[in-house]
């Protein structure tokens, strides 16, 4: 496929009437964990599934073809993906996160940066001052989600970029809640971008799996060889059903955006909602630089009620469309309440700081028809009223 420039071919396409052996035009599922040598002394290309592994492999291309990157390790879930990235370090290495970032990721740094792996900053990283600061205090690693999990903040992966390379630190790009039909990190300045691929890349729940795609090929190398050592690797049928999900990735999500703007443009108009965080509408402070550096402004919203945490429970009870569910990026549309559900591990402290209040609701828009969602919604609202 060397010729092929449009990533909606790559994602269609990529591995397809590959198969040698019988002209198989899906690439077939490889379900053997070990791999006879061809004679003594002499393996094959595969030896043994942890290592590496057929299906693995082309998941891994795809993906590192789609986000541009020089290749791609498959682990066995977002959050391994970026345990993954952690090994990379040393301790005393300074790593930059997000103040507001996912709550499992933030879950994960703190612990590793109490057991002195690391030293770890949480920073506001649309505050330039106090980014500047940071960096100023040296980093080996700067980690960006943008848009943010889940208040949908957008951060200038190009100027992160510069901060990076001013103090000779890696820049990791979280690119779940875009994937690279939507954004494509390593053109803007990353060094790795990763995936829960459980997400938008697989697309209709049924996975759990991640996914860590490098710059240059050292990284590729040392990533897969901690990779193979700690046992993070994805299983072929995981890496098999998501290569299924690639498939249609464009087409979903397009259709998942363009309902995620009508839904958010709704939202906005209703006066049981304080606010809609959505970096499609123009009142977004981050528009500007997700118009520039995104193509397209994804599925993923969220909205803080009037009421608080009694609001919550009952604008959920009436919900009958959306699913109140962990998890996003599916065919279903889910509604999820972070204080409660994927940040509570943060803590109550941390969450404030954030500006995760007991209001805020997260929603996955997913393919059901426009009217149904929004006559949901609505429905939910009025019953807060």
């Amino acid at each position: 496929m060397a010729m092929i420039k449009d990533n909606r071919t790559i994602a269609a396409a990529n591995g397809i009437a590959s198969d040698s052996a019988f002209g198989a035009v899906t690439p077939p599922l490889y379900l053997s964990s070990n791999f006879a040598f061809r004679e003594f002394g002499q393996a094959q290309e595969y030896e043994y599934s942890r290592t590496s592994n057929p299906t693995r492999d082309l998941l891994a291309d795809t993906l590192s073809k789609l986000e541009g990157g020089a290749g791609a390790v498959i682990t066995s879930s977002g959050m391994a993906a970026v345990n993954l990235v952690l090994c990379l370090l040393r301790p005393g290495d300074k790593v930059i996160a997000p103040h507001d970032c996912y709550g499992g990721t933030y879950r994960l740094l703190s612990a590793l940066a109490n057991k002195r792996h690391f030293e770890i900053s949480y920073v506001d990283q649309q505050d330039d001052t106090a980014m500047a600061a940071a960096v100023e205090q040296g980093a080996s690693l700067i980690l960006v989600e943008t848009p943010s999990n889940p208040l949908m903040r957008v951060v200038d992966i190009g100027k992160m970029s510069q901060h990076a390379k001013s103090a000779g630190a890696r820049l990791v790009v979280d690119n779940t809640f875009l994937s690279p039909a939507l954004q494509q990190p390593i053109a803007l300045g990353a060094d790795l971008v990763i995936h829960s691929t459980t997400k938008y890349l697989n697309g209709h729940s049924d996975v759990v799996g991640g996914a860590v795609i490098a710059a240059n090929t050292n990284d590729v190398a040392e990533l897969r060889g901690w990779a193979n050592m700690i046992g993070v690797t994805g299983a072929p049928f995981d890496s098999y059903l998501t290569l299924r999900g690639i498939r249609s990735l464009y087409p979903r999500i397009e259709r998942q955006q363009e309902t995620a703007m009508a839904v958010a443009a709704f939202l906005s108009q209703r006066p049981e909602i304080r606010v809609v965080h959505y970096p499609g509408l123009p009142s977004h402070p981050g528009h500007e630089i997700a118009a520039r550096q995104q193509n397209g402004f994804g599925a993923m919203l969220s909205f803080e009620l009037n009421g608080g945490l009694e609001a919550v429970g009952r604008f959920v009870a009436a919900l009958k469309v959306f699913t109140l569910a962990e998890s996003l990026g599916g065919v279903e549309s889910l509604v999820a309440h972070p204080a409660t559900m994927t940040h509570v591990g943060m803590g109550e402290e941390a969450r404030r700081a954030a500006g995760i209040s007991d209001g805020l609701l997260r929603a996955s828009i997913g393919l059901e028809a426009r009217t149904d969602l929004l006559a949901d919604l609505s429905s939910a609202l009025t019953s807060i009223g």
